[in-house]
């Protein structure tokens, strides 16, 4: 995490925690005028888009006077979805049960994609069921990761 996205953590955090919702990610794209905030949240249950407005519109007026950036930005802010990045080990955690893929920037059993399960998680990595083995990946060896949103088929009715 960047040192600017850290500080704008610290920020955004209390703010959205009052509103009984959780920070799930701060993230800061781009340079100079071309700037992208983007600001992941997470709640128990659903969120819906009134309610990201209106978290848009109080982080942006709370952001204006603290006026943590220097040059001009865009705030994005938005739930994880059905289909989330995983980025940090409270991602890992949260998603335990899930179904993942994953690619490594090293070897794990000879591959560097792995498909499975997330079983567990830890501080420093997880272990992710791909066919009839558990593989542990440590996070440092993570080039991306995402949950895979699985559509469940419903039975047949029957006329």
């Amino acid at each position: 995490m960047s040192d600017t996205a850290r500080g704008l953590w610290g920020i955004i955090e209390p703010y959205v925690a009052a509103e009984g919702v959780e920070l799930d990610d701060v993230e800061v794209l781009g340079s100079g005028s071309a700037q992208i905030v983007r600001v992941t949240i997470d709640a128990p249950e659903p969120i819906d888009v009134d309610r990201i407005a209106r978290l848009s519109r109080g982080l942006s007026r709370m952001l204006d006077s603290e006026d943590p950036i220097e040059a001009s930005y865009t705030l994005e802010v938005s739930s994880p979805g059905l289909e989330r990045r995983l980025r940090r080990s409270r991602h890992y955690e949260k998603s335990v049960g899930r179904e993942l893929t994953v690619k490594t920037t090293v070897p794990v059993e000879e591959m560097t994609s792995h498909r499975g399960v997330l079983v567990c998680a830890d501080e420093k990595g997880f272990v992710i069921a791909v066919d009839d083995t558990k593989r542990r990946i440590e996070y440092v060896d993570v080039a991306s990761a995402r949950t895979v949103f699985v559509w469940e088929r419903g039975a047949k009715r029957r006329h």
